[in-house]
């Protein structure tokens, strides 16, 4: 993009909230397609185990939604003391289940169960969390497959923008297999230059050479607004609850809005796309398992 941009503005804001909505209109006329020709809705399972309260709210609010769409949904509910064998059966059962295309096991799992082994007993073809090993390799070879969700709503916030990342320096704070790792992936991907920075980099530096600055590590306004640089696409994934209740990200958002072209709010940014990608992932993987 050229001439998009003229100093000093207020950056726009991206509507999270709007975009979801859009998504999940696009996703619920798939939806309908694919049950009025093969005679079923797509259908997820989530399984929870133990009583997180943020865990609850989340699935709740994944249940609504699915339903709202059209889908076949499912809950699992067990004990927080569940055994690690009986939650591998559960998980074995799902995947052998016809009338489900995607599972989902929410995070976190009780200490006493292996993570990582949950994770890679889920088919991956129903994987719709894109957190299976056979996922995340596909997608670091750029080939098709199951992509986590945040980063890939975060990539829709910029198609939904007009903005093009190849060739921009794309700066991602944060380097876990659930944003970070996924997320400079699917920017590497689509030709962008990559800078991964984590607790031993200089993110000050790293980010006031940004074109984009994709913010997800979990720490309240680590991203100061001075180091924004001007014209810049700044993507806050962090959700930070402080000692007042209030919410915030991992971005200085009042200064850093006074520099950037575009900015993510929080709440109201990132977090809606989340669910409303999961929502797409699992009309993928309903479409991929119903026409093979």
């Amino acid at each position: 993009m050229t001439g998009w941009y003229t100093a000093p503005m207020t950056a726009q804001l991206i509507d999270g909230k709007a975009l979801a909505a859009k998504v999940r209109d696009e996703v619920k006329v798939q939806a309908a397609e694919l049950t009025s020709k093969h005679g079923r809705p797509p259908g997820i399972a989530v399984v929870r185990v133990g009583d997180d309260p943020a865990s609850h709210v989340y699935v709740t609010s994944k249940e609504k939604t699915a339903r709202e769409l059209g889908f076949g949904s499912w809950h699992h509910h067990f004990p927080a003391t569940m055994a690690q064998a009986e939650l591998l059966a559960i998980v074995q059962t799902l995947n052998a289940d016809p009338l489900v295309d995607g599972i989902l096991v929410q995070l976190p799992l009780p200490k006493h169960i292996d993570t990582n082994l949950v994770l890679a007993t889920v088919d991956p073809s129903k994987d719709v969390d894109g957190f299976h090993a056979l996922n995340a390799g596909l997608l670091s070879q750029g080939r098709p497959g199951l992509t986590p969700c945040t980063p890939s709503g975060c990539m829709r916030m910029l198609k939904e923008i007009d903005f093009d990342v190849t060739g921009k320096n794309c700066v991602v704070i944060g380097r876990s297999n659930i944003v970070g790792r996924p997320m400079a992936m699917l920017l590497l991907n689509a030709s962008a230059t990559v800078t991964i920075c984590h607790s031993k980099s200089d993110v000050a530096a790293e980010v006031r050479r940004a074109d984009v600055v994709v913010a997800a590590v979990g720490v309240s306004k680590l991203v100061k607004g001075e180091w924004v640089k001007p014209g810049a696409i700044v993507i806050d994934v962090g959700m930070n609850r402080g000692a007042d209740g209030k919410l915030s990200g991992d971005v200085e958002f009042e200064a850093a809005k006074e520099r950037a072209a575009w900015i993510t709010p929080v709440p109201g940014g990132v977090g809606p796309m989340t669910i409303a990608m999961l929502m797409q992932n699992t009309v993928t993987a309903a479409r991929a398992r119903l026409t093979r």
